[in-house]
């Protein structure tokens, strides 16, 4: 099979996201896209995030019905730090024989090399799948030079330009602002239901 793996925090899961791993599963070929929930993710600490049970309820109501997105537990169930280095390898140990291509955004491949290991994570990735916003600009040819082999695993995805972010969002409930039609009617019903984000 080849596998798309999304991560994120996912705080919450909104309309882009889930815009976005269909885009990646339609233009890579995916068979599956496997949304992984980061509990606490290692470049962000000391940022306040919900509740991860709350968050995993959000996901997989995001995702309900819709058989080519898998809900993956696999950095729920290990202690932090949780680097997509041993996502992957942890991911391969449980799913042999599979293809997995590691979906990220476009500033995420510009920062690759800052990451944990990223000449390790590169090579632990079948494909890198970028999801690359109109007007984003990217030196495959300097990143390359910075990580060798990056170059032969990128695949671009191209996705209407959605200017919705988890933290906008968040921004939004907080402020009385209208945040209804981001979000899937499920998660915005559970936030609503929650009295999440209010601050």
């Amino acid at each position: 099979m080849r596998i798309g793996v999304f991560g994120g925090t996912f705080d919450p899961p909104h309309i882009g996201h889930l815009v976005l791993a269909a885009e990646a599963r339609f233009q890579l070929e995916l068979e599956q896209v496997h949304w992984v929930l980061t509990p606490y993710p290692p470049h962000k600490p000391g940022v306040p995030l919900t509740p991860l049970e709350e968050r995993v309820v959000m996901v997989q109501a995001a995702i309900a019905g819709e058989p080519g997105f898998h809900f993956s537990r696999v950095d729920l169930d290990r202690p932090p730090p949780h680097y997509a280095l041993d996502t992957l390898r942890l991911l391969r140990a449980n799913l042999p024989g599979s293809e997995l291509y590691y979906l990220m955004g476009a500033d995420s491949l510009r920062d690759l090399p800052a990451w944990h290991a990223p000449q390790e994570f590169v090579a632990a990735c079948d494909g890198i799948g970028v999801m690359l916003r109109p007007g984003a600009e990217i030196d495959l040819e300097e990143l390359n030079r910075q990580l060798p082999g990056v170059a032969e695993k990128v695949r671009f995805v191209t996705a209407p330009l959605l200017e919705i972010s988890a933290s906008d969002i968040r921004k939004r409930v907080t402020r009385g602002r209208p945040f209804r039609y981001y979000l899937h009617p499920a998660v915005y019903e559970r936030i609503v239901a929650l009295g999440l984000y209010k601050g």
